[in-house]
């Protein structure tokens, strides 16, 4: 890697997939270290990024020309911005019978899979870049000494390769790529309207989505709600954690929690503007809660896996924070912002273990302070400890 850049734990897929397939393609959010990554990875290779409107009208206008000034080997960067590149580079990269001839980037889900499905099934191998593993930034000795610095710094890459306030970057990122570039693709005229629902999202982080009551707060149709929820997810700002169906003779609460990929991020919209003030803030834990879950993800995106977390909730209250699938055996983790240990945190899983029997693995307690014990038969770990649990997952 780079001097001064903290190594990427996806580097080793991406190398993987680039002798595999004849194609890479890198997704994530916004300045999630895409093009970081592959530009470390191969700085010899051609780049252009369709992110400029010049390079973007050649691609455009000239497909073929474009194709043979950036042959096999390039970088292309925001791929998903010109479509129309795609049924060319199928003909292209098909008459070589050689992996790793492209390698694309690409922010918006939706568009480079869309595209991917059509014209480049089966060619390609897809990675998804996250911000910052906990674990990644432990190993470059950058990890916040405290969770609610973690919680309120966020792990995009700028906030630590760049002398940055997280408030400041994170209020352009919102004002820049949130507000703009999404509202964009979804064509929303009323921009305070927008602004108004990506805070109600923040708000409700955690919790169970109510999309016909956001629907109502913000005086737009409940179609509406789900079509800008769609592609908040797709541009990986939020993710909705679907419950998981096994009942164990209980009637299931079937609808989905809604949590962000980054907890800086969802911070900021909640007005945060400090580490000091998560202490009392009343959706502290719901905060470490998405991070957690965000942390899981990373780790399953890492190895190249899909996601196999859920949530279980009875309608009679019962409930785990989350549900790792594993096959037909279940691994359940209960989360805790708390730094003392209390009692009274074991009950609930204690209920969830006697419903499961036999089909539960040895559950997990994570919690905000810094005790490790084996307690009641639950493996409890420090917030620091997510990666060993990510190695689980």
């Amino acid at each position: 890697m780079e001097s001064g850049l903290i190594p990427r734990r996806a580097a080793v897929l991406v190398r993987q997939l680039s002798q595999e397939f004849k194609v890479v393609a890198i997704i994530g959010p916004r300045q999630s270290g895409k093009t970081t990554l592959a530009r470390t990875l191969w700085p010899d290779r051609p780049y252009v990024s369709l992110e400029e409107p010049d390079h973007r009208q050649f691609a455009e206008e000239d497909p073929r020309r474009f194709l043979e000034r950036y042959g096999p080997g390039s970088i292309l960067d925001e791929a998903h911005r010109c479509p129309e590149l795609f049924s060319y580079l199928q003909g292209v990269v098909d008459a070589r019978h050689q992996p790793g001839q492209y390698i694309l980037t690409g922010s918006q889900h939706f568009g480079l899979m869309a595209r991917v499905s059509q014209s480049l099934a089966g060619r390609v191998g897809l990675v998804r870049l996250l911000p910052f593993a906990a674990e990644e930034l432990a190993a470059a000795g950058q990890l916040p000494a405290s969770l609610d610095q973690a919680l309120f710094q966020g792990a995009y890459p700028p906030i630590y390769h760049q002398p940055v306030q997280p408030a400041r970057w994170y209020g352009a990122y919102v004002s820049t790529y949130v507000e703009r570039d999404v509202r964009q693709l979804l064509n929303v005229r009323d921009l305070g309207v927008f602004q108004r629902f990506v805070a109600l999202c923040a708000g409700s982080v955690g919790q169970l989505l109510n999309s016909s009551r956001m629907a109502a707060d913000l005086g737009i149709s409940q179609p509406t709600v789900s079509a800008w929820l769609d592609l908040l997810e797709a541009s990986f700002i939020v993710m909705r954690l679907r419950p998981h169906h096994r009942n164990f003779r209980k009637r299931l609460v079937k609808t989905p929690k809604l949590f962000f990929y980054d907890t800086g991020l969802a911070a900021r919209l909640l007005g945060i503007t400090g580490p000091e003030q998560l202490a009392l803030h009343p959706l502290r834990g719901a905060l470490f809660e998405s991070w957690v879950v965000a942390e899981l993800l990373k780790a399953r995106a890492n190895r190249g896996e899909e996601a196999n977390l859920f949530f279980w909730r009875s309608h009679g209250g019962q409930e785990m924070d989350i549900v790792i699938e594993h096959g037909d055996r279940l691994l359940p983790v209960e989360v805790k912002s708390g730094s003392t240990l209390a009692s009274d945190w074991f009950t609930g899983v204690e209920q969830w273990l006697a419903l499961a029997g036999s089909g539960a693995e040895p559950a997990w307690l994570l919690h905000g302070g810094d005790e490790r014990q084996r307690r009641r038969g639950v493996e409890v770990c420090p917030w620091r400890s997510v990666a060993e649990l990510g190695e689980r997952a």
